[in-house]
């Protein structure tokens, strides 16, 4: 039973900022975003990553690898569509 809460909890958070993705990709603006947020989340999951490699637990590794790349995907368009909305 906790295992299928704690799998609920990692796929909710691994993909939460993937709607913001499809829709800063669709509206191609990022004028509401704040990147001090993308940051403070992508050290909070590399955190939670080394933690999980501490404890050789490969979900928590898995999880926050994959939330990392979905959050650094979120940055780098970060950069893209405000540099773009700034010529």
């Amino acid at each position: 039973m906790w295992y299928l809460v704690g799998a609920a909890a990692a796929v909710l958070t691994t993909f939460g900022f993937v709607p913001q993705i499809i829709k800063m990709r669709r509206t191609r603006s990022v004028k509401d975003i704040s990147l001090l947020t993308l940051i403070q989340f992508c050290v909070g999951v590399t955190i939670w990553g080394v933690y999980g490699w501490h404890l050789k637990d490969p979900v928590i590794v898995a999880a926050n690898l994959v939330s990392l790349i979905i959050l650094l995907s979120a940055i780098a368009m970060y950069f893209r569509y405000r540099r773009a909305a700034l010529r």
